[in-house]
């Protein structure tokens, strides 16, 4: 069972990011403000998840958070900056985006850059232990994957709406095919290592 804050009483905002390891699209971010005795057997972390029961948490958590946001990076500032900075910087512009302002941030993982004035813990594995960590972990796949299969109506050849820009046999092939789009990561390897595959 996911624990509902760090600190009762506290106004705390879990915050979570989906896609570091892509080699296309965004890095998307959440940050969502439950309501103290909000309680979900089914909330957990999304990659725990179906994606019928993400997109069906994803309703449930926008309608019964007391605030929520999502923020993203592009693909150029994640090259400027790099994919971890780029991370917790979509993670800081989705908690500044908060109609309410928290108290006290819970970040997944364990390392966080702070562009906010709010204290934060990281928390490693957060989204399977806080149930605001696994709401911002829900949104923030939710709406990266929606982005990414918006994204493969440009670009079909890729696969998005299949591997959401991952690193998979089919996306290297059609990038050695067709080349980078402008939405591949320039920073990120974009060409497969032959021997990793053509055993």
């Amino acid at each position: 069972m996911l624990k509902p804050s760090l600190i009762q009483g506290r106004l705390e905002a879990g915050c979570d990011e989906a896609g570091r390891g892509p080699l296309a699209g965004p890095v998307v971010a959440a940050a969502v403000i439950l309501p103290p005795d909000y309680r979900n057997p089914l909330l957990n972390d999304s990659k725990q998840l179906t994606s019928r029961q993400r997109d069906t948490l994803r309703l449930e958590i926008e309608t019964n958070a007391l605030a929520w946001a999502v923020a993203s990076v592009e693909p150029e500032e994640i090259d400027r900056l790099n994919i971890l900075h780029a991370s917790t910087h979509a993670m800081c512009l989705a908690v500044q985006q908060l109609t309410t302002k928290p108290q006290f941030l819970l970040i997944d993982g364990n390392r966080f850059y702070n562009e906010t004035d709010i204290p934060y813990q990281c928390i490693v594995k957060g989204d399977a232990q806080y149930l605001s960590i696994a709401a911002a972990s829900i949104l923030a796949k939710t709406h990266r994957d929606q982005i990414m299969v918006q994204l493969h109506q440009q670009y079909p050849h890729y696969g998005w709406d299949r591997n959401k820009g991952y690193p998979t046999p089919e996306h290297y092939l059609a990038i050695e095919q067709h080349g980078p789009s402008p939405y591949h990561r320039r920073s990120f390897t974009l060409y497969r290592q032959h021997t990793l595959f053509d055993n």
